[in-house]
């Protein structure tokens, strides 16, 4: 009888390996044979195509288009675009140093970096950039310019630029752009003694940099009462980078996340390797929509682990790992490999890339399929939609005239204005738009045509039109017209009724202008809704 079941269970365990190997064969056959017919393809399109065919540009769109059914985070990179991905995946690129932004056919800077090319040469937000080398800019999109000012460190470029009507030169040395992982840290709270600290990207030493500046935090201020971590509007990078920051506020040891995709030998668990910094101080993470992968490790890896309040707004959900394969010609493609899932056990990924609706678009994880997780106190959370805040504060939305000054670079050009006629302004810290400044700005706005439609004068019109067709726009045509007039006198308002917003819009481009990026951040804190409420969080467990 043994000896029989033991035959059945080779047969069985044969035919299972048999199987498997037919299996193999025919997907190796699957795989053969549409490259051949890829590879013919493009032949007879080279030989009989009544226009030549770029050969690179015709592979990249058909790379391109294979991958895009796939998920978003899995793309080429020819050998052209290593700029790019330096600047994606570590945070740097050869470069003058400066963001620009469009107007028209022109290209103008927004903001040069402090220290860089750019802000060394002498060039000033608004100035507006005529030529690169000799080219002339006009009629070119910022991916243009910008493309034409990076190049291999070490090299120069010459930029014309137009400033208050008059044009002039520069000759500047590129270097190896290396943007900040924290471009701020300080103190919050009514006695300054709560640390903050800024990370806006997850590349090459980011925990280093986060380690450095909360030791410093401590070191000014020996009795800081805890600490808030901002993530917002961070998209994500390096994975090994936020196992390290958790590092910072969790014992050595401490499983941070682990992976898992098709290939079992390349799974890994992550933990924390390093002596923390501190294991009690009060800790705050600050999220919200824009905050993706590395940052949804570290808010909910200290989530899960009851070490950290997270505030904010619900998370992306990224929950997809990708590594950097090498290709030939000096190219990468950058591939998803794995989910990752964070202590609890659970996966933050929302949008399922496998399944799409009719129209082709990927779904998101349903409610009926979100599955419930304990933190490390028994406290319940969920998986498939991104990390949920212990805290939510409602986020706040731009007003319909805050819309159109941003869009029509009103208050760019007024900051612009000011800065030229001003030699100096009160320190970030303390500075404030006063009655008088923003009087004097409402004054700038008076002859610039400042014109822009809000959601109730679209619904009066489409309420004109329905009325029209269903022949009632004679009965109420007086009552439409008196909304109108009412709204538009309510329009001539918006500048008092939204003062708030536009003083923190204007606040903060001058800011910018005078102390670069780090005293925008630091004057946006006394008036952030999110911060302030982490605050409060850190003071009741006083």
């Amino acid at each position: 009888m043994m000896k029989r079941m033991l035959t059945i269970g080779l047969a069985l365990l044969l035919g299972c390996t048999a199987y498997q190997a037919k299996a193999q064969d025919d997907r190796g056959f699957e795989i053969a044979k549409n490259l051949e017919i890829f590879a013919n393809v493009y032949k007879q399109l080279n030989l009989n195509y009544v226009d030549d065919v770029d050969p690179g540009k015709a592979i990249k769109m058909a790379i391109d288009a294979m991958l895009s059914s796939l998920d978003p985070y899995t793309n080429y990179f020819p050998e052209s675009q290593m700029e790019d991905v330096k600047l994606q995946l570590l945070g740097q690129y050869g470069g003058i140093g400066a963001l620009i932004v469009q107007r028209g056919d022109s290209v103008y800077i927004s903001e040069p970096y402090q220290g860089l090319p750019a802000d060394a040469a002498g060039l000033k937000a608004g100035d507006r950039i005529v030529a690169v080398d000799g080219q002339s800019t006009r009629g070119k999109n910022t991916a243009d310019v910008s493309s034409a000012m990076r190049g291999q460190a070490g090299t120069e470029v010459v930029l014309r630029v137009e400033r208050e009507g008059k044009e002039f030169e520069r000759t500047l040395t590129r270097r190896e752009i290396k943007l900040p992982n924290v471009p701020y840290y300080g103190f919050v709270g009514a006695g300054k003694d709560i640390g903050y600290i800024k990370l806006d990207e997850f590349t090459t030493d980011a925990a280093k940099h986060v380690r450095e500046a909360f030791v410093s935090l401590k070191k000014e201020r020996p009795g800081m009462r805890g600490v808030v971590l901002d993530l917002r509007g961070n998209g994500g990078g390096l994975m090994n980078e936020a196992v390290d920051i958790v590092n910072i506020w969790v014992p050595k040891g401490t499983l941070v996340v682990e992976t898992k995709g098709k290939v079992a030998s390349k799974n890994l668990k992550s933990y924390t390797r390093l002596a923390p910094e501190d294991t009690e101080i009060p800790l705050a993470v600050l999220i919200d929509n824009g905050s993706a992968s590395a940052s949804e490790i570290v808010s909910g890896s200290l989530q899960d682990l009851d070490r950290a309040v997270i505030a904010g707004q619900r998370s992306y959900g990224k929950g997809l790992v990708q590594n950097i394969l090498p290709m030939p010609y000096n190219s990468q493609m950058k591939v998803t490999v794995s989910k990752y899932y964070i202590p609890s056990g659970r996966c933050i990924q929302a949008i399922d890339y496998s399944h799409r609706d009719e129209n082709g678009r990927a779904v998101k994880v349903p409610d009926s399929l979100k599955t419930a997780f304990k933190t490390r106190s028994g406290r319940t959370v969920y998986d498939g939609f991104g990390i949920e805040p212990d805290i939510e504060v409602e986020p706040e939305y731009m007003s319909n005239i805050g819309i159109a000054l941003a869009q029509k670079m009103l208050v760019f050009d007024y900051a612009t204005d000011y800065y030229r006629s001003h030699k100096s302004i009160a320190p970030a810290s303390e500075f404030e738009i006063t009655d008088e400044l923003y009087d004097d700005f409402c004054r700038y706005l008076r002859d610039k045509k400042l014109s822009y439609s809000t959601v109730t004068e679209r619904v009066i019109k489409e309420l004109r039109e329905v009325a029209q067709q269903e022949k009632y726009d004679d009965a109420i045509e007086q009552q439409i017209k008196a909304m109108e007039q009412t709204l538009e006198a309510e329009k001539q308002g918006d500048l008092q009724k939204h003062r708030t917003e536009v003083c923190e819009m204007l606040k903060a481009e001058l800011l910018v202008r005078y102390y670069y990026d780090h005293g925008r951040i630091e004057g946006a804190l006394r008036s952030d809704k999110v911060v302030q409420r982490a605050i409060e969080e850190i003071d009741n467990k006083r």
